[in-house]
This record gives C-alpha cells, sequence and structure tokens, in this order.
C-alpha cells in the first residue's frame, strides 16, 4: 500500500494528525492533533453537561424512566440554548479530519513520488 494511502487512512479513520505523524511531519501533526483535541474536548464536554442534566431530572423524577420520554428530553436538550459556540467547534473537528486526510494524502503522494518507505 503507498504511504499516500496508509496516510490518508490513519487521518481518517484513526484521528486527525496521526497520517502526518507516519510521514514523520511532527510539526504539522501535533498541530493538526491539537487543534483536534481542543474541538473534541468542548463537543464532549457540552454532550456531558446535558446528559447530566437529563439524569439529574430522571432522578428527580420530571422524566419518566421510559425511552420515549427519555429521547424527548435529549431531543429538547439543545433547544433554546446558544449553539453558536457548539456548531464552531463542531465544523472545527469536521475541518480537522478534511484537512488531515487530503493534507496527509498530498504529503503521502509527494514522498511515494521520492521513493521514501513509511
Amino acid at each position: 500500500m503507498k504511504k499516500s494511502t496508509k496516510a490518508a487512512l490513519l487521518s481518517g479513520l484513526i484521528f486527525p494528525g496521526i497520517g502526518h505523524l507516519a510521514l514523520k511531519s511532527y510539526l504539522r501533526g501535533l498541530g493538526l492533533m491539537s487543534l483536534s483535541l481542543i474541538a473534541f474536548a468542548y463537543v464532549v464536554n457540552v454532550a456531558y453537561q446535558r446528559a447530566t442534566l437529563i439524569v439529574d431530572r430522571m432522578y428527580s423524577g420530571d422524566i419518566a424512566l421510559d425511552t420515549g420520554a427519555i429521547a424527548a428530553a435529549a431531543a429538547d436538550a439543545g433547544v433554546g440554548t446558544d449553539n453558536l459556540a457548539e456548531k464552531f467547534f463542531l465544523l472545527v473537528l469536521a475541518g480537522c479530519w478534511v484537512i488531515g486526510i487530503v493534507d496527509s494524502y498530498r504529503l503521502g503522494a509527494a514522498q511515494d513520488k521520492q521513493g521514501h518507505d513509511l
């Protein structure tokens, strides 16, 4: 398998920046991984906070313990909140993933032409 394909698969299937590290492009890889981790941590934190609120409402009896009520509460959890930051970080994460795939493929293709081994 060519370096370009391996690097793109690593960045696409594992995490953005892993393909760059495999190609020994450490600065790009670590930068992309750092930005992706920040965005991922923010998104997970928001999801955790919403889940905690739902669980608290279940304990207090505001939400019935059936799947329909829990699903409705989960769907309503994001309504009425300021989602701008959440959308921004989701776009950053998606952008990092696309950039990681495309750029690692491009770097790998250049190394394939030069004949370096992965």
